[in-house]
C-alpha cells in the first residue's frame, strides 16, 4: 500500500525555494512543470513508465504529456488547488527516474 505524503501547501516563495534545487522545474500558476527531452519516442515511454511506478508508490500522480521525444510533467495537489510538499517530493523522484 502506498504511503500518503505530507500535503502541506507551499506559498510562491517556498515553491520557488524548493524549485531552486530542482534543475529545469518552474512554477506555472498553481502548478510546477518541467519538459524532459529524450533521443526517441521509446526512451520517452520508458521514462514515463519509470515515473508511473514511482508515482503509484507515492500515491501522488503527475499530469503527463508525451510528444515523441519530449515528456512534460505537471504537478499540483488537486484537492488543495496548489503546490504542496507532496509535489516537490514527487518532482525529486521524477528527477531520479530521468
Amino acid at each position: 500500500m502506498a504511503t500518503p505524503l505530507v500535503d502541506q501547501v507551499l506559498d510562491g516563495a517556498a515553491t520557488d525555494e524548493a524549485l531552486a534545487r530542482l534543475a529545469g522545474w518552474r512554477r506555472e500558476g498553481k502548478t510546477i512543470h518541467k519538459v524532459y527531452k529524450f533521443g526517441s519516442f521509446m526512451e520517452s515511454v520508458e521514462f514515463v513508465n519509470r515515473v508511473a511506478k514511482a508515482a503509484e508508490a507515492m500515491d501522488h500522480h503527475p499530469d503527463i504529456t508525451i510528444s515523441y521525444d519530449e515528456v512534460g510533467m505537471t504537478l499540483s495537489t488537486h484537492k488543495h488547488d496548489a503546490v504542496t510538499q507532496a509535489d516537490i517530493a514527487l518532482a525529486r523522484r521524477i528527477e531520479e527516474a530521468a
